[in-house]
This record gives structure tokens, C-alpha cells and sequence, in this order.
């Protein structure tokens, strides 16, 4: 058998499979645009931000998951509210999902500097999968037998999100119902439905080291059932207002660097480096992944000072 198509029905399988399944997408750079993993977060800056992100996982490994994520989100309504677009497009062997989504956020002062948002959002998913690509070994398993091209799926989640100055957590729900119906009976799944709920909870707070220096620790814990909970540890440092440099580690996964730099008030580039720790260390050399910002609205060098969250 063709070690590609063993490795993309691996993989495949990896992604249909509710044990230890990652249906969420995965980025190391989260933490630069909370939009990623909570839609809470929209509007929890006093300007409109974007941010674009390209990973490749698994450098090296034969249908490894490749990702590419725009998120755009700001204030409206006197910041009492917020708005955020999203669009993600994950592919891992043979299968491919292309989701929009909107997310709306309500925020309240609770505090003199502190403020509680909740979040909700909404949006449609094309789900395709080449799955008479793939060699198996039952020919005559019905699964294999039609690919799934574009096959919509409506989803629904939710966040609440709580922030001040200088700290932040967040619990949010990215996918709390999804109309698969269709796409379960395609793939035929072990249980009744193909999309779990991911539960995230994150939090993290910024010191001030020196004039020159904040030191921001921060922790993001990740819960899918039937799978070991992960959690990604995570301390970064900004020099200057303008350069950040931190180090994550995902349990079980690995250990990240990552850098990011405010080229002029409303560009940041960031780059981070995933180096496995698991056993596919054997087989690829690390994930890879970059991602540009770009701020708008308002006069930025007056109310950004800097971003932290």
C-alpha cells in the first residue's frame, strides 16, 4: 500500500475519531487575538483589529493539518458592544473545512477598570472529504465509497470574557451545537453526532518588571470529553512597548517559541515555532506558523499603550 494514502487515511481517521479528536482549530498565537478561541473578545479593544494567520503542522508528515485564519473584530455602540468576523480554512489529509462566522459581544463595567463581556456566535461550515482518495482495507465498507464535497453544517457557540488593564480570563464553548445530521450519517460515527464541544478556559495577567519590561504569564486549558485534559502554559515578555518574545508549552504536544513585533502602531508580524515533544518528532521537523496584524480606527497612538491582550 502507497505510505501516502496510509498516512492520509491515518490522519483522516484521527479527525473523525471523538477519542483524543481536535475538531477545533489549534494555534499557538491565541494569545495575540483572544478572537481565536472566545467570541467574547470581539470589541475588547477601543479600536478595530485583524489579524492573519497561517500554521503548518507536522512539517515533513504527508497530509498534515495545514491552517489558514482571518479574524477582524471592534467596538460598536459607544464600546458597550462589540463585533468579529472570522474565517478559517483547516486542512488535514484528505479532508477540508471552510467555516464564516460571526460573533457579537455584550460588554458591562463591572468595576472602575474592569469590564465582563459575553459572547456569542454563528456561522456555516463546508465540510469536503476525498475519501475514495484514501486505499482501505474492507472494499466493501460504504463509507469509502463517495467523497462528501461541501457538505454545509450550521454552528453555534459562546464565550464570556473577563478583562481589565492588565489581566483576563475567559471560558468559551466555540462550537456548542452544529446541524450535522447529514455529515454524521455520511461518515457513519461511532456516536450520533460528528462535532464535540471543546471547553476553553484561559486566563493571565500582566507585571510591570521595569519601564522597559512586562512580563505577561498566562495559561489556556483545554477540555474535550473522552480525551486527556491539555493545557498550554504560556510567558511572554514585552520590551519597549514594541517587541514580545515568549515560550509555551502544550502538554503531551510541545514546546513553542514565539516572537512578535509592532512595526508601526497599526502593523504587528508574529512568528511562532511548535518543536513536538510526542512521538511524531519522529516523523515531522516541528509546526510552523505566522501571522500579521493590522489596527484601524481611531487615533492608535494615542489610546494604544500598549496591546497586551
Amino acid at each position: 500500500m502507497n505510505m501516502k494514502k496510509i498516512i492520509y487515511t491515518t490522519l483522516f481517521c484521527l479527525g473523525i475519531g471523538h477519542v483524543m479528536a481536535q475538531q477545533e482549530v489549534m494555534v499557538s498565537q491565541y494569545m495575540f487575538n483572544g478572537l481565536f478561541i472566545n467570541p467574547a473578545y470581539a470589541g475588547s479593544h477601543q479600536y478595530w483589529s485583524s489579524s492573519l494567520l497561517h500554521r503548518s503542522q507536522w512539517v515533513n508528515l504527508e497530509g498534515a493539518p495545514t491552517t489558514q485564519l482571518l479574524a477582524i473584530d471592534g467596538p460598536i455602540m459607544d464600546d458597550k458592544m462589540g463585533l468579529g468576523f472570522t474565517l478559517i480554512n483547516d486542512q488535514i489529509g484528505v479532508s477540508r473545512d471552510l467555516e464564516f462566522a460571526g460573533n457579537y459581544a455584550y460588554h458591562l463595567q463591572v468595576g472602575q477598570k474592569s469590564r465582563l463581556s459575553f459572547g456569542i456566535k454563528a456561522g456555516l461550515s463546508a465540510y469536503s472529504a476525498k475519501l475514495t482518495d484514501l486505499n482501505y482495507w474492507d472494499q466493501n465498507d460504504q463509507v469509502f465509497q463517495n467523497d462528501i464535497n461541501n457538505q454545509v453544517v450550521g454552528k453555534f457557540g459562546a464565550g464570556v470574557y473577563w478583562y481589565s488593564e492588565r489581566a483576563f480570563a475567559g471560558l468559551s464553548i466555540p462550537t456548542i451545537y452544529a446541524a450535522d445530521d447529514k455529515l454524521s450519517t455520511q461518515i457513519e460515527s461511532a456516536t450520533e453526532e460528528y462535532f464535540t464541544q471543546h471547553y476553553y478556559l484561559n486566563a493571565g495577567y500582566v507585571f510591570k518588571i521595569s519601564k522597559t519590561i512586562d512580563l505577561k504569564p498566562s495559561v489556556l486549558v483545554k477540555y474535550l470529553p473522552n480525551a486527556p485534559v491539555q493545557a498550554d502554559i504560556n510567558c511572554n515578555a514585552l520590551f519597549r512597548n514594541t517587541f514580545w518574545l515568549g515560550v509555551s508549552y502544550r502538554t503531551g504536544d510541545a514546546v513553542i517559541a514565539m516572537v512578535e513585533y509592532q512595526v508601526i502602531p497599526k502593523l504587528r508580524i508574529g512568528y511562532a515555532y511548535d518543536a513536538t515533544t510526542s512521538k511524531l518528532n519522529n516523523y515531522s521537523s516541528g509546526s510552523h506558523e505566522i501571522m500579521l496584524g493590522f489596527d484601524f480606527g481611531r487615533d492608535l497612538a494615542k489610546i494604544k499603550s500598549p496591546r497586551y491582550f
